[in-house]
């Protein structure tokens, strides 16, 4: 077995866990029982699509994928902390 091929298959059962944790995001999202469930789940939800876009950047060996995730990194980051910030005090902007 090649290194290339090691790596090949690992980031396939990395993928297959990553979109497995989505799914189990997604339920958690749409049946939380409070609101913080629901923030967490958005939360851990974004974390997997950034882990996704950057196996996928990898696997592909393209620096799009990357720059996406970034993207996506910064866009969750500040959506958490307004969701967090809504739910203790009730806005965002005081």
């Amino acid at each position: 077995m090649t290194p290339g091929t090691l790596v090949f298959l690992a980031i396939g059962f990395a993928l297959v866990c990553v979109v497995l944790a989505m799914m189990l995001c997604t339920v958690r999202l749409l049946i939380g029982p409070s609101a913080q469930d629901r923030v967490l789940a958005l939360d851990t939800l974004w974390m997997c699509t950034m882990l996704l876009a950057l196996m996928l950047g990898i696997r592909y060996g393209s620096q799009v994928y990357f720059e996406a995730a970034l993207i996506i990194a910064l866009l969750g980051f500040v959506s958490t902390i307004a969701l967090a910030k809504f739910l203790m005090r009730g806005e965002v902007i005081e």
